[in-house]
């Protein structure tokens, strides 16, 4: 049995509905087998469970209308399932730590659940190419001299990172012996909003110095505040990053119980990483909070 078609199915199904009401049974039957047989392989596939996902891509739903439409915030509520709007501030507020109201009017985009790619890349990445669950760990404050782009991401329609970000990292790695007081043989990629909080991203290529270290012409100095991250490991090659980045935003954040802090997300390039390389390692950390 193509397990992986019948799944496809489900979340076609789901995609299809996010405005009304979801039963599991009706998805489980769109998709052609039971719905404990679909729930089961679901959460072996995602690490998830089909409600969880399900509550999650309607909170998703929810985000983009709240930032891209004006409908009022109670329709919002009662299409993604909530008995009032009361309800739906109360669960969004501690999911994103600010109510809907607020959101809509700050401009501040949050980094949420995107639609799975069930692909087979994507699945042969999820049993071997990313740690499920990460360390969550405080990550202390360091200093970082480095080189800037701005780029757009694979989630914009003018998405120029596969091109903007090798090009940056060319240009900085010659220049590194110009950086005096690097304390550590360690790579970053920093990654943030712009602040006009549009799906222009800010990408920093760099390694940390000490407090006092110049800075050399063209490049930048950023400090990176100290700050809770759930680390995970990406092992592959680099180009399957972004599988990584997609699993922790469409499958891992949506049932942990936290929520992104909207500071930088950072790429770490130690010693087990090897370019263009198969057998490398990276690792990825979002800043999160209860």
């Amino acid at each position: 049995m193509d397990y992986l078609h019948h799944v496809r199915r489900g979340i076609d199904y789901i995609e299809a509905r996010l405005d009304s009401e979801i039963d599991l049974a009706d998805v489980a039957r769109h998709a052609g087998i039971s719905q404990w047989h679909f729930q089961r392989i679901f959460k072996a596939l995602t690490n998830e469970t089909l409600k969880t996902y399900v509550r999650s891509r309607r909170f998703a739903n929810a985000l983009d209308k709240l930032a891209h439409t004006d409908e009022r915030i109670l329709e919002i509520a009662l299409a993604s399932g909530f008995e009032s709007q009361a309800a739906f501030t109360r669960a969004f507020k501690k999911a994103f730590g600010v109510a809907p109201a607020g959101y809509r009017k700050s401009h501040q985009r949050i980094p949420f659940l995107r639609k799975v790619r069930f692909d087979e890349d994507y699945l042969t990445h999820l049993h071997g190419g990313v740690s499920l669950e990460p360390e969550v760990t405080v990550h202390p404050g360091r200093v970082l001299v480095g080189m800037r782009t701005r780029f757009f991401s694979v989630d914009s329609e003018k998405n120029n990172f596969a091109t903007k970000l090798p090009a940056l990292w060319a240009g900085f790695m010659p220049r590194i012996a110009e950086i005096e007081g690097g304390v550590a043989s360690i790579g970053y990629g920093v990654i943030q909003q712009t602040p006009a909080h549009t799906d222009e991203l800010e990408y920093l290529a760099a390694i940390e110095v000490r407090a006092d270290a110049a800075v050399p012409d063209g490049m930048v100095r950023f400090e990176l505040p100290s700050a809770r991250y759930a680390r995970f490991c990406h092992r592959g090659h680099l180009a399957q990053l972004d599988q990584t980045v997609n699993y922790i935003y469409s499958s891992w954040l949506a049932r942990s119980g936290l929520r992104h802090t909207f500071g930088p997300d950072i790429e770490v390039y130690g010693e087990s990483y090897r370019h263009e390389s198969d057998e490398s390692e990276v690792y990825y950390a979002i800043p999160v909070a209860e």
